[in-house]
């Protein structure tokens, strides 16, 4: 079995840590806390003829993406980088950040994820995926949706 190391950026309040608890342990949670630092937590994804484990590091949200520790990113074998679907400074940075990502730590994966689609009005998701076209998915940590698709996603990239 192999191993991955995924690191989660995004600005604050995204919904990152929200994103990771919804996939490695199917829970959500109301009450906001600040990630410091990092957290690594880990996730073993089964595929049809292979499984990998998904060692994910949740940063620290910021807003400028070279604030967050290089040695946190050294190593990464994939991004998430994450935005709330309902707040535009969170991703009005995002090609940047994708280029700073791609020059200094390589050739490696980097999604480009929606969380908090459960906020938008209903009949309106498809209207926003045209909206945010530089987006890989839309997602919502709080009801779950497409979460274990995004991680499934990743892992089929990284072993083919």
């Amino acid at each position: 079995m192999s191993s991955k190391k995924i690191v989660i950026v995004g600005s604050f309040g995204v919904g990152k840590t929200s994103l990771i608890r919804r996939f490695v342990d199917d829970t959500f949670s109301e009450d906001y806390k600040v990630t410091i630092g990092v957290h690594i937590l880990k996730k073993t994804v089964q595929l049809q003829d292979h499984d990998i484990n998904l060692i994910i590091w949740d940063t620290e949200g910021t807003d400028e993406i070279e604030e967050i520790r290089t040695s946190y990113l050294l190593g990464t074998h994939g991004f998430i980088y994450v935005s709330d679907v309902t707040r535009p400074k969170t991703y009005e940075k995002i090609d940047e950040h994708k280029q700073y990502l791609s020059k200094n730590f390589g050739n490696v994966p980097i999604f480009t994820v929606g969380n908090k689609s459960d906020l938008l009005p209903k009949g309106s998701i498809s209207q926003k995926k045209e909206e945010l076209d530089f987006l890989d998915i839309l997602v919502s940590a709080k009801e779950g949706n497409n979460v274990q698709r995004l991680f499934e996603k990743i892992a089929k990239i990284l072993i083919s």
